[in-house]
């Protein structure tokens, strides 16, 4: 027994004492049941095993949803690890993000991923760096469509339209030109708007139009289906800067490991979303002029997006769609 013991003892010596273990903060705007939040706390699963238990993924919990530019000003300045946000948040740190963005540019959900997957989505992803962030990987969010108070079926019907939008959205000139009128607001603030009169129509995918309760006040949903921004999982670059070469590792393949994960959790809650909006009573407008939206739009994209290399990004995106 006194040898064991003192084998025992010696053999700590050798291993001196176990890792500590590393936290990882997370954040969202979305609560834990949405598909991002549950990809993330998948990839949470798969750092922890392969780290074995030195690194521990958390999520802050649900934040306020016109909260991401200030979380991606923490992600900048080190206060936070890591954040899943909307892609429009970088427009304006990083304009190349904003080729993501443009109407009727991906034109279905196996050209938006054949996009994010390849060449293009692995550039963006490492133009990212030079914010102060890096890019781990796209959760592709879906087609947005228009939804409010009356179906929007075709350019003309945008005429005299109250359109809300987000700040600073590289749509607004594109609804001007159309004859809509762009109304920068939060998206909180969108439900009381149409009572009152403020605005006539929104956009979102059928996940956030339901988990935002825009379906109890817009009783149409136009699938317009005119863009496919994605969602970007970021690591703050101060905090990336300290890891190991093997933590590092380990984080990035744990991240693209999870994407499939959430496309499969993505696409049911779609499928969900829609489901409880019909329900609900909400009017499906399926007969939609997509070809008079995009000819109407095409010509905006190299005004909206006017340096030559994002340009040219633009004629790859477009070739990928016809391979």
């Amino acid at each position: 027994m006194h040898f064991a013991k003192c084998a025992a003892f010696f053999l700590a010596l050798t291993l001196g004492p176990p890792a500590m273990a590393r936290d990882i903060v997370s954040s969202d705007i979305y609560p834990s049941s949405y598909p991002t939040v549950r990809a993330t706390a998948y990839m949470g699963d798969l750092i922890r095993e392969r780290s074995g238990n030195r690194l521990i993924l958390s999520n802050l919990g649900a934040g306020d949803r016109e909260s991401e530019n200030y979380t991606l000003a923490q992600l900048r300045n080190g206060t936070l690890d890591m954040a899943r946000i909307n892609l429009n948040t970088l427009n304006s740190a990083a304009p190349v993000t904003s080729v993501l963005t443009l109407p009727y540019l991906i034109r279905s959900t196996e050209h938006e991923r054949k996009v994010l997957d390849g060449p293009i989505g692995e550039e963006i992803l490492a133009s990212l760096e030079s914010t102060g962030v890096i890019g781990l990987g796209f959760y592709d969010g879906g087609p947005r469509s228009t939804y409010g108070t009356r179906p929007i079926r075709s350019p003309a019907d945008l005429r005299g339209i109250k359109y809300r939008v987000q700040p600073s959205s590289i749509w607004s000139p594109m609804l001007r030109a159309l004859g809509a009128q762009p109304v920068p607001m939060s998206q909180s603030r969108v439900p009381a708007a149409m009572r009152a009169g403020a605005v006539d129509v929104a956009d979102g995918t059928w996940s956030s139009f339901v988990a935002l309760q825009h379906h109890r006040v817009a009783r149409s949903f136009s699938l317009t289906e005119h863009a496919r921004p994605p969602s970007v999982l970021l690591f703050s670059r101060p905090v990336w800067n300290t890891l190991s070469s093997e933590d590092k590792a380990i984080i990035r393949t744990s991240a693209r490991d999870s994407i499939a994960f959430y496309r499969r959790l993505w696409d049911e809650h779609e499928a969900a979303a829609r489901r409880e909006a019909e329900a609900a009573g909400v009017l499906i407008v399926s007969d939609i002029d997509h070809d008079g939206f995009a000819r109407a739009l095409a010509p905006f994209h190299p005004v909206a997006v006017s340096d030559a290399r994002l340009r040219s990004m633009i004629e790859r995106i477009e070739a990928e769609r016809a391979r």
